[in-house]
């Protein structure tokens, strides 16, 4: 029987009609909402001072919204299976589309990251993409992730080539978001915890040795130590946002009453909007939307939980990861905790290419909602074979488990 025939429905007629997650739609749908109206209050004076409209930056994230929604419902009714069909092109596109945008002479903030205007981010589909062919290999090699021959060198092959084309743009943030990926997918996929543990010496000596190379990495650390030891002698951009943060306090200064803002904080619409949130909505709003994210993954992981199979686990499990992620760096680089880096604050940020991205990854994993519950003929191997968790809360005695082999 073909892997993708299901034999059991588990599913009540009422769950089997409305198919997808609703928490998890809800939770997203509130997110953009909240998204779309502390851009428009971060971007409006930016947007007016830098292209003469103070609509403009909000207009284009409309249209990006539009696009992310559309490929987002065509994703949550394409069978995640099918993926295993067309990652390697997928993988192979994407590879060829870093290559090119260093090709290209458009250079902004003295990077190489954008095909028009700064708007199509191949960086930002490669995390993506790394997440569904890392997810497929995985599957497809589960039984020698412990031969270091089939499981690490691999592994690292596949990671080195996408994340060394990610830092030559340079886009340091985001080639350590595609290795961080990598090593957790291993991790959720069973790998040998030997090789895990080597892997992580692999990555602490890589991070080291790009910041000692790269001059913007030195600076970026330099800044990051001595505003940890001084908040008063950290980078200008950190020093701007607890300004924001200290005049928001408790409950803010009131939706659309930031003044750092219009005083000097850096691009406000990306990478500095936790700060405007933080500043117009009080701790309490700063609060509340790292408490959507959280709930984000939260369902996240029990949709991977509930997966059919390892494949549709891995896929969730690092796909709302990935998300949360994202927004646990930009908000930690805002208040001090990490050397600054670009990520983008998910569906807040201005920014078409990580709105479509993150929109496309909810739509998988929308999928793979709609198919919980189903047992697939392979299900019983994967239950059996085991991965670090068993991600369909069997937990029994322990939450946590060593990677288990039969």
């Amino acid at each position: 029987m073909d892997a993708t025939t299901f034999v059991k429905q588990r599913q009540s007629p009422l769950n089997f009609l409305l198919g997808f997650d609703l928490p998890l739609l809800a939770i997203v749908a509130v997110l953009i909402v909240f998204g779309m109206m502390m851009l428009y209050s971060a971007s409006w004076d930016f947007s007016l001072g830098s292209y003469g409209d103070a609509m403009y930056m909000f207009n284009r994230q409309a249209m990006w919204l539009g696009i992310g929604i559309v490929a987002a419902v065509l994703l949550a009714f394409f069978d995640y299976h099918w993926w295993r069909q067309v990652v390697v092109t997928a993988m192979a596109i994407t590879i060829a589309l870093l290559f090119s945008v260093l090709l290209m002479n458009e250079i902004r903030f003295g990077a190489k990251r954008a095909f028009f205007d700064g708007s199509v981010q191949p960086s930002e589909l490669a995390k993506l993409v790394t997440i569904l062919y890392l997810s497929v290999w995985l599957y497809a090699k589960r039984q020698f992730l412990q031969d270091v021959s089939f499981g690490l060198i691999p592994l690292g092959v596949i990671l080195g080539v996408v994340g060394g084309l990610i830092y030559q743009q340079p886009d340091l943030s985001a080639a350590a978001t595609v290795l961080m990926l990598g090593g957790l997918l291993f991790f959720l996929a069973g790998g040998d915890l030997k090789q895990i543990g080597g892997l992580l010496i692999i990555a602490v000596f890589a991070a080291w040795f790009v910041s000692s190379v790269s001059a913007t990495g030195r600076q970026r650390v330099a800044d990051f130590l001595s505003g940890l030891r001084d908040p008063l002698q950290a980078s200008y951009h950190v020093r701007r946002s607890f300004e924001a943060i200290i005049n928001g306090g408790w409950f803010g200064v009131g939706l659309g009453q930031s003044k750092t803002k219009l005083t000097g904080l850096p691009v406000p619409p990306t990478d500095s909007v936790f700060a405007v949130i933080v500043e117009e909505l009080g701790l309490f709003g700063g609060a509340a939307l790292i408490g959507l994210y959280a709930l984000l993954v939260w369902r996240g992981l029990v949709i991977a939980r509930r997966a059919p199979d390892m494949l549709g686990a891995l896929l969730a499990a690092g796909l709302v990861i990935w998300i949360g992620l994202e927004a646990m760096v930009n908000m930690a680089v805002m208040v001090g905790l990490l050397p600054f880096a670009g990520n983008a604050l998910p569906f807040v940020s201005a920014g078409g290419s990580n709105l479509v991205a993150s929109l496309a990854a909810l739509g998988i994993v929308f999928n793979i909602s709609k198919q919980a519950g189903r047992v697939l003929p392979d299900d019983a191997e994967w239950r059996s074979y085991g991965a670090v968790f068993d991600m369909r809360g069997r937990y029994g005695r322990r939450s946590v488990s060593g990677a288990r082999r039969s």
